[in-house]
């Protein structure tokens, strides 16, 4: 039996898509890492997780996927 739904994605929001399920994976990574270095006393680790450069691309990479987001949102609503 085929589904009648049609997989007619625009190419920019299945980028998306992908893009937010490896950010919120390193995001869990990072937060794992985190959590075990605390554990077992690592403060070198601790200290390059906290890092204000770390920190700015994990901004820069949320923007880039938000805007993504509205550029797809945008162009799936014009057509």
């Amino acid at each position: 039996m085929k589904p009648s739904l049609k997989d007619n994605d625009n190419l920019l929001f299945k980028w998306f898509c992908q893009g937010l399920k490896y950010f919120l994976l390193a995001l869990l990574g990072l937060a794992v890492a985190y959590v075990l270095s605390q554990i077992f006393g690592a403060v070198s680790v601790v200290g390059m997780l906290l890092s204000e450069s770390l920190w700015i691309w994990v901004a820069r990479i949320a923007i880039f996927l938000v805007c993504l987001f509205a550029i797809a949102m945008i162009i799936e609503s014009w057509s």
